[in-house]
């Protein structure tokens, strides 16, 4: 068995994307579903950094008891041109309280919420061939203008 506290995971870098909120709706599961086109962002960590590019999707399904399963497709651009495929899904669960204070306007931190994403890469630029062959996981917290994570490549 795995001993929980040998498991490492190295930062890879903060993403934060500003969305745009496209609200569908209801669907015949009596869900609620929402799509975010993202616009625009940033990345920055020790081993990238660079720009989020227009037009990936925030894609999200709130059950009837509120937890929210997401499921992201990002492109990112680094600063020396190269583009990664960024998809994850995760759940993001908060209070009603929290949600109202979203809907104020107010940034949530991560500690006021459970906000956790899988996340997987695929590239094809010769220095960043590693990224195809790693899970990362992310931890996030929201903002007006869309999400931030925090992202960690598991060793």
């Amino acid at each position: 068995m795995i001993d929980p506290a040998k498991i490492r995971f190295r930062p890879l870098f903060t993403v934060r994307f500003q969305t745009s909120p496209q609200i569908v709706g209801d669907v015949p599961q009596g869900y609620f579903r929402r799509a975010g086109v993202i616009a625009s962002g940033t990345f920055d960590g020790e081993r990238l950094q660079g720009n989020v590019l227009p037009g990936g999707g925030d894609w999200l399904f709130r059950r009837g008891d509120g937890v929210i399963h997401i499921d992201v497709r990002a492109m990112l651009e680094t600063d020396a041109g190269e583009v990664i495929y960024m998809t994850y899904t995760g759940r993001l669960k908060a209070s009603p309280e929290i949600d109202e204070r979203l809907a104020q306007g107010e940034t949530i931190s991560p500690d006021e919420i459970y906000f956790r994403t899988a996340v997987q890469f695929e590239t094809a630029a010769e220095r960043l061939l590693w990224l195809n062959d790693i899970v990362a996981f992310g931890i996030g917290h929201r903002r007006p203008e869309g999400p931030v994570y925090e992202v960690f490549e598991l060793l």
